[in-house]
């Protein structure tokens, strides 16, 4: 296990950390380099300035979401990166051998959800899983495929409950990495799975408000002051036909199956991010639902068809 001293930080593509807060060696896990939505969120404005400002204190970092810019490091082996196609999660590609070459860190700065924090707790533990199945579990949850086990269900249902509360990332890891033990990380989690479940009728109510568009379902939450959860929302959405959006708080969620072979990154010239799942501003939604209608039939990933080669 790795020193009791290491730091969690937790961030997403979109809100990086000053670099200059970051202590020491820095492991990046499971962020993507941002996409292209806005004047001030890109490439160039949010993750190069964070990269300069970490410079050779960068001990690594590990992530499985597509970029353009993927190719401008492939000669740097600090950066062990992949598509989502190759890896559904980002645990996965933590390996023992990945942790021993890159040495001793000060500091683990890892995504939100559970594949991030998944991939925190994996790197502590020296590039073991946390308990049997954990990698598979991560891919369940961040693919939407498969069956997660319960543990890893209750997590991600604590998280998106309360995705802005780092307490209880803190818990989420800590929890992973102490062997599952009773006490108040477990309780910390217990709590929010519980509030998740209270937002499932407002996901409920608002699932009912969709309206389809061709290949889209479409819903608009602006107005709403109903509890819900994205995620779920949009897998009620994709229920109702191939593609679901999500109008919410000045910005439009895009979402489509895993596999499905739909590649919004690409069809909206974002730059980088999840194919499957993209978030743009709200202006853009006549562009996005003339593209999507538009686009040539995807080509789903064929069933059974290893993820990870």
């Amino acid at each position: 296990m790795s020193d009791a001293l290491t730091q969690l930080w937790f961030a997403s593509p979109r809100q990086l950390p000053r670099a200059e807060k970051l202590p020491g060696r820095v492991v990046v896990l499971d962020i993507a380099f941002a996409a292209s939505i806005g004047a001030s969120i890109s490439y160039e404005a949010t993750t190069l300035p964070f990269l300069r400002g970490l410079g050779d204190r960068l001990a690594a970092w590990v992530d499985h979401h597509d970029h353009d810019r993927h190719a401008d490091y492939a000669a740097d082996p600090r950066f062990v990166l992949a598509t989502k196609a190759q890896h559904g999660a980002c645990p996965e590609m933590i390996t023992p051998e990945l942790v021993r070459h890159t040495g001793p860190i000060d500091t683990v700065c890892s995504h939100v959800d559970l594949d991030g924090l998944y991939a925190a707790a994996k790197w502590l533990l020296g590039g073991k899983e946390p308990y049997p199945g954990a990698d598979a579990d991560a891919r369940a949850i961040d693919t939407r495929q498969g069956q997660a086990g319960a543990l890893a269900v209750k997590i991600d249902h604590a998280l998106r409950a309360r995705w802005r509360d780092d307490q209880l990332k803190r818990a989420v890891v800590w929890y992973l990495v102490g062997g599952l033990t009773r006490g108040t990380h477990a309780d910390v989690i217990d709590d929010a799975a519980a509030e998740f479940a209270r937002r499932a009728e407002g996901t409920a109510t608002l699932a009912r408000r969709f309206s389809v568009r061709g290949r889209v379902a479409l819903v608009d939450t602006v107005g709403s002051k109903l509890p819900f959860d994205k995620t779920d929302l949009l897998l009620a959405g994709q229920k109702q036909a191939p593609v679901a959006m999500v109008r919410d708080s000045g910005m439009l969620t895009i979402a489509a199956a895993f596999g499905s072979g739909w590649d919004f990154v690409k069809l909206l010239a974002l730059g980088g991010g999840m194919p499957t799942r993209v978030t743009v501003p709200e202006t853009r939604l006549s562009e996005a639902l003339e593209a999507i209608a538009a686009a040539a039939e995807p080509t789903p990933a064929p069933v059974g068809e290893p993820m990870d080669e």
